[in-house]
């Protein structure tokens, strides 16, 4: 063995990439030694380190051996350093992520963070590096070697940061002093996938077994997360989900206590209107009875061309309020946001090891989540649901959706709400918590928050079509077990169709017999009468009211907007019977079309597939698929599948929604099923790249292995990292 060990160390000393130096290559081998990694049988890793820096080093070696390019990726968009590997099209996608994330800034916090987190820190950055020095087929795009700092860049974990309100073209138009192609109206009201995800907590009251309950339910792109467990002999042991790349499990639980994310409706982001004077050709800008200087600064952006690397610097503004992003009615509009990333990253990983609603209320007062709603759940039975702890304190005579004047100071933050403050939910009488991106006024029942007694920008999401979904399934019964979880999590109903079908038939109903559509639709309409509102792979009707909702979405989604309603309402309301008719015919004339007939079950159209490993996924006809009964969150299913046709293809294909799903059991021991879609792995040569597909599109959870006693004839591997 140790000659074995000399010779391989030989041998990565010799292929070593050139960043990693000899001597502390031999200091990482030495690390990673302390290090253990067990594969179960799906692949899945089982990490632990004596330190929680050590568990760090082996669970982001560990990502990295099942994805790396999407590790990379992760860091390559935070650092703003997308155009140094895609080319002159990612220029503005990474002048607006360096408006916000400075180098030298992020250098300094790092220096200044507490040992504790510093070390997290080199854990993260020793993992990284050691396997791309025992992985020297490995040719990274941008970041050959990773600095510790860089975990900064990438604090949060949500697939949506605060930065992506910042729009590009925009941010061209601005910066680039020229028109573009910016987001036309018709543009935005294009049918899409909902983004967010489902979080239920249940408390012992309504359990059979009087343990409390959690679903883990994200709605991300796919394969957007690792699914690994990380546990250290200094109090860690947390399982779940974690953003590619990250140091900690985003969404999960550990032996006590269980935490799911929701993308939140409150408005934590502001736009500020400010007025500008030039004056000797220096910018400023009014507050109040004052003129401030206009803060410049000069912004470098690499980008790749044919020709080797280029540069191209941007000359940007700021104000107290935040960076310049854009100009609109003869303003230049500021942007002000969450920016607090040692805070953030203490908050993440600190959370993993909470062990009770105290402990992790503790971490949650850094107040350093600004895009998420949390349930909660722990083994003492508690439950609970909280809005983003980062919450400025506003004037609520503002509308703050739209910009609002930034010569007044009246419109300013006024620091942040405490947590008493912000519309929360703790074990309500009722026994059931929820979020489904939508607003806290309906969590718990009669026991939610009630709207009026807080600031509008506390909420600007309102209900959808899941909140109706998730009240009914939780309101249905007392006695919730594991397997009665996952049967509320695929529920099949569909209450946008419920509300929308009705309308649909009152239309064909009301039509004159000698209407034409009256004879081309007397036989799609009799299966859509007869529907109980349910998904299945085998329905007919499912297919049908897809189709037709979407077509009737297209005609009527600018009536909407132009009438300030949602799209929903205006559809079950205000659409005319003809729309109604003429979306059925256009839905039928389109399965025909496509499929030969409108007859078509609803499996042979949605369906789920992996053929190979780039981020943005291709689809193929052609290709093997595997048929996904559940639909939409736009028509409120709550397992959510995002699927549309593609150019090349008629079938639709899921690229998000339920992702990694997962329930748990808060008992004397945790119990935990789950489910990742696709795989593990990221490699197509891996039998884990999708060997839970068929598991994901029939919501079959599998077994989770917490402790170690059940790995026992579930171990793929034991090994240390550069094994």
């Amino acid at each position: 063995m140790r000659i074995f060990g000399a010779l391989l160390l030989a041998g990565l000393l010799a292929n070593a990439a050139p960043a990693t130096a000899a001597g502390d290559l031999v200091r990482l081998k030495s690390e990673a030694a302390q290090i253990s990694i067990v594969r179960d049988d799906w692949g899945i890793a089982h990490v632990h380190g004596k330190t929680d820096a050590q568990a760090v080093f082996g669970m982001v070696y560990a990502q990295a051996e099942d994805d790396f390019n999407r590790v990379e990726a992760n860091y390559i968009t935070a650092l703003g350093r997308t155009a140094e590997a895609e080319g002159e099209a990612a220029i503005w996608q990474d002048l607006r992520q360096k408006l916000f994330v400075d180098p030298v800034d992020l250098q300094a916090k790092y220096a200044a963070s507490p040992a504790w987190l510093k070390a997290l820190m080199d854990g993260w950055a020793d993992g990284l590096n050691y396997y791309l020095a025992t992985h020297p087929k490995v040719t990274p795009r941008v970041i050959k070697h990773f600095e510790p700092w860089m975990a900064l860049s990438f604090t949060e974990g949500s697939i949506g940061g605060d930065i992506e309100k910042v729009s590009l073209p925009a941010l061209e138009a601005f910066y680039g002093q020229r028109q573009t192609a910016a987001l036309s109206d018709d543009e935005g009201l294009k049918f899409k996938e909902p983004a967010g995800s489902n979080g239920v907590a249940i408390a012992p009251s309504i359990t059979r077994d009087g343990h409390a309950l959690l679903l883990i339910n994200p709605h991300t792109s796919f394969f957007f997360r690792s699914e690994l467990q990380m546990t250290s002999d200094e109090g860690l042991n947390a399982y779940g989900a974690a953003t590619w790349g990250q140091l900690f499990v985003y969404q999960g639980f550990n032996e006590h206590a269980g935490w799911m994310h929701t993308t939140s409706g409150a408005d934590t982001v502001d736009e500020y209107a400010e007025t500008i004077v030039h004056k000797d050709g220096k910018a400023f800008y009014r507050y109040g009875a004052e003129e401030r200087p206009v803060t410049v600064s000069t912004i470098v952006v690499p980008y790749r061309t044919p020709r080797g690397m280029a540069r191209q610097s941007f000359t940007v503004f700021r104000t107290h309020h935040g960076p310049i992003v854009r100009a609109a009615g003869g303003k230049w509009i500021a942007i002000a946001l969450m920016n607090k990333p040692v805070e953030a990253l203490k908050q993440s990983f600190g959370r993993t090891k909470a062990l009770d609603y105290a402990s992790f209320l503790k971490v949650a007062a850094l107040a350093a989540n600004s895009s998420n709603n949390t349930l909660f759940a722990d083994s003492k039975g508690e439950t609970a649901l909280l809005l983003p702890q980062f919450m400025p304190r506003r004037d609520d005579r503002f509308d703050y959706t739209k910009p609002v004047d930034g010569s007044d100071p009246a419109t300013d933050w006024k620091g942040l709400h405490t947590l008493a403050e912000l519309p929360q939910v703790q074990t309500p009488a009722n026994g059931w918590i929820y979020n489904s991106n939508d607003s806290p006024w309906s969590a718990a029942g009669p026991n939610s928050p009630k709207r009026g007694d807080y600031p509008r920008y506390m909420d600007q999401a309102g209900e959808n079509p899941r909140t109706t979904h998730a009240v009914r399934v939780l309101s249905a019964r007392k006695d919730f077990t594991l397997p009665t979880l996952i049967e509320a999590a695929y529920d099949p109903y569909m209450p946008a169709f419920a509300r929308l079908i009705p309308t649909l038939v009152a239309a064909y109903d009301a039509a004159a017999a000698d209407d034409p559509l009256k004879a081309t639709l007397r036989e799609p309409i009799e299966p859509l009468r007869a529907w109980d509102d349910r998904w299945s792979a085998d329905s007919v009707p499912t297919s049908l009211a897809v189709f037709w909702g979407e077509a009737l979405w297209a005609k009527v989604a600018p009536d909407a907007k132009a009438a300030g309603v949602s799209v929903y309402d205006y559809m079950a309301n205000r659409a005319t019977p003809a729309q109604r008719l003429e979306a059925l015919a256009e839905a039928s004339d389109r399965l025909t079309q496509d499929f030969g007939t409108w007859k078509t079950p609803w499996g042979q159209i949605n369906r789920f597939q992996r053929v190979n490993d780039e981020i943005i996924q291709h689809f193929d006809d052609a290709g093997a698929s595997i048929p996904v009964p559940f639909a939409s969150a736009q028509w409120g299913s709550l397992a959510s599948f995002g699927a549309r046709r593609y150019p090349d293809t008629k079938r639709y294909y899921g690229s998000s929604g339920n992702s990694f799903v997962a329930v748990v059991e808060f008992g004397d021991k945790v119990h935990a099923r789950a489910v990742t879609a696709g795989g593990e792995s990221g490699d197509p040569a891996s039998k884990h790249f999708d060997d839970q597909a068929q598991r994901y599109a029939s919501g079959n959870l599998r077994e989770v292995y917490f402790y170690p006693y059940q790995l026992i004839g579930h171990t793929e591997r034991r090994y240390h990292p550069g094994e």
